[in-house]
């Protein structure tokens, strides 16, 4: 057996901006090209407005000024600004800041000491300007080295803190932002800052509301069976309604914190609200029923709170303050006294909600023979072994208590790739990830499932293993992959493989859109290639710069379908060069109407829309080859 030598050579220490950028994951989750709204990007971003969010919630400054320019961000807050002998320190210096005194900042989103060192490290340029009392600093780094520390200089420009950076390229491989990834983050920012005023490449974002506005944002009125439920208590507020949607779609946050994978205070939320509805009703109804259809957000403030990971996607903490009370007990008291009295005082929302919950006891007992023996149908077609090439972690999992920051990141990295036929697997299974990426393979078109109930989900059979596959019948706390990738060919029928696939998620599984699980992959349509050189093109612009850039008539090969594209050149096409296109929803869209619109029976306007797009892009095709 050979022998590995192990001496005092073997021992390094990291400062702190090269352990981030070696580790990057540990402090900001994946990394991402930002077609995921929890990619790296989007996460700078946030470090960088949670310090101003804390400002304003200290009482200092309540406007926030936001520019994206290319790839430079640049954010000035009106807070206090940073005490002029620190700012470098500020951010440069690991486990430096304000916030471990809980005097200062009692109710905090950052308490390490880490976000905008992280964003220093991570990025290829990055500037701080603090303004304070008629003084400003600045100092400049490159990728978490200081190129120039300015002199104190007089100023006439307010109080507060000015940061730009242009994220790191080499760390954050063909980036680019996503508008309605930032829309959606700062409207947060201002649901539960109400009063605060956001302005965003000249963008107004402000809520006179709070978590009210934000489910009339999320959920057109028509929609809703009843107005919106909007309580508030010392540390708390929620908003409640039902749709007719399947499924939960609760919205839950700690101390300004969009908390993506929910925690202690969802859960507890959940438990609650069940139980104040069956105290007011005097019914034990199933809680699968109460919560059926609902949607709903959650905001508490905690003193000090204990996520499960840097990025803080995830409460842990169990209790809402130091010897207070627990994070069960402090929700449940203000819902069953706050609730239980509005559903006094207003009647006819109470029998509404009733009417809702009777509405989904009925469908489910419809369904439950069914069920059964759809059940048993997916145990007979051996699932994992016949459509479902698995992988090891799933997103579900419970992280071991070594190793957990690494293991958090591979579930954020669980991926379900659903494709079309044995071919298209094949080259996937082979190219792929088998610690985080597994392959669902499709026999044939699925059925188009529009205006169709939940009845079909178990009587057809594709529709059910995949429902077995992504562990989603009773919800999504069970959801195996945090990413779910439709794998489709190239060509006509590819395109409505995607469609049909985009109806069945949208029509029953909703929140699975709703919160950026979906996703299309983009595979090259082209390969063009001389004896020197390699380029994969995604469309004809790209192919004729390509071929442009290699000259002498160099060889070019049409990919049809993702069966012709061998295992290892599909590697890199899931792996470092992963193209992904989010299935996204406007803010507001009527799922029903959108669904109606494209999947219904064929309408003049309809047609008139695939006659104008197709014009257009012949347009574009005709101009690109001229």
């Amino acid at each position: 057996m050979a022998v590995s030598n192990y001496d005092e050579s073997d021992i390094k220490s990291l400062d702190w901006r090269e352990h981030i950028r070696l580790r990057p994951g540990m402090y900001i989750g994946k990394l991402g090209d930002g077609a995921s709204p929890d990619d790296g990007i989007y996460v700078l971003l946030k470090e960088v407005l949670d310090n101003c969010i804390d400002e304003h919630m200290m009482g200092f400054g309540k406007h926030i000024d936001i520019v994206l320019k290319d790839k430079t961000l640049t954010v000035r807050d009106y807070g206090r600004g940073i005490p002029l002998g620190k700012v470098v320190d500020v951010v440069s210096k690991i486990n430096t800041g304000a916030k471990y005194d809980s005097k200062a900042f009692q109710k905090s989103v950052g308490l390490n000491g880490v976000g905008t060192k992280a964003v220093n490290a991570l990025s290829s340029y990055f500037k701080v300007t603090a303004y304070r009392e008629g003084r400003q600093k600045t100092a400049e780094f490159e990728r978490g080295i200081l190129l120039k520390e300015h002199d104190e200089i007089p100023t006439n420009k307010t109080n507060g803190t000015e940061v730009s950076f242009i994220a790191d390229d080499t760390i954050f491989r063909n980036y680019h932002y996503l508008h309605e990834y930032i829309d959606n983050q700062l409207w947060n920012y201002c649901y539960l800052n109400a009063g605060m005023i956001i302005d965003f490449n000249n963008k107004k974002y402000v809520s006179k509301n709070g978590l009210l506005d934000l489910l009339k944002r999320k959920t057109p009125e028509e929609e809703l069976r009843y107005p919106i439920i909007h309580l508030k208590g010392e540390d708390i507020e929620v908003a409640i309604s039902h749709n007719n949607d399947y499924g939960e779609d609760l919205f839950s946050f700690v101390n300004g914190q969009y908390t993506t994978q929910g925690g202690t205070h969802q859960q507890a939320f959940r438990e609650a609200y069940v139980k104040t509805i069956r105290d007011y009703f005097k019914k034990d109804y199933e809680a699968a029923d109460i919560r059926q259809s609902i949607v709903a957000a959650v905001a508490v403030r905690v003193q000090e709170p204990v996520f499960e990971s840097q990025t803080k996607t995830k409460l842990g903490s169990q209790f809402v303050s130091e010897g207070g009370k627990s994070m069960k007990n402090f929700i449940q008291e203000f819902l069953s006294k706050e609730l239980d009295n509005f559903l006094h005082k207003t009647p006819a929302t109470a029998e509404a909600l009733k009417k809702r919950i009777e509405q989904s006891e009925r469908e489910r007992k419809e369904l439950s023979g069914i069920r059964k023996l759809a059940n048993e149908r997916a145990k007979k077609a051996n699932l994992h072994n016949k459509k479902l090439r698995d992988c090891r972690i799933h997103f579900n999992d419970e992280p071991p208590v070594k190793n957990k920051e690494e293991f958090l990141l591979n579930k954020q990295a669980t991926t379900v790739f659903i494709t079309e036929g044995d071919s298209a697997s094949g080259s996937i299974t082979k190219a792929r990830n088998v610690d985080s990426q597994a392959v669902f393979s499709l026999r044939g078109k699925p059925l188009n499932c529009y205006g169709l109930t939940k009845k079909v989900v178990y009587e057809n059979e594709e529709f059910n293993l995949l429902q077995h596959a992504l562990n989603i019948e009773d919800g999504l706390e069970g959801l195996r992959f945090n990413n779910i990738v439709i794998a489709t060919d190239a060509d006509v029928d590819g395109m409505h493989i995607r469609l049909l696939l985009m109806t069945f998620f949208l029509q029953f599984f909703p929140d699975l859109v709703k919160r950026g699980h979906v996703y299309l992959l983009e595979t090259p349509l082209f390969r063009v290639r001389n004896k020197q050189q390699t380029i994969y093109c995604y469309d004809e612009t790209e192919k004729q710069a390509a071929v442009k850039k290699l000259g002498n008539k160099p060889e070019i090969t049409r990919f049809k379908g993702l069966g012709e594209i061998s295992p290892g050149e599909f590697e890199r096409f899931i792996t470092h060069d992963m193209r992904l296109q989010p299935v996204l929803l406007d803010q507001g869209e009527h799922i029903q109407q959108l669904l109606e619109y494209y999947m219904g029976k064929n309408t003049p306007q309809r047609q008139d829309f695939i006659i104008e797009n197709l014009r257009v892009e012949l347009d574009l095709i005709e101009e690109t080859v001229a």
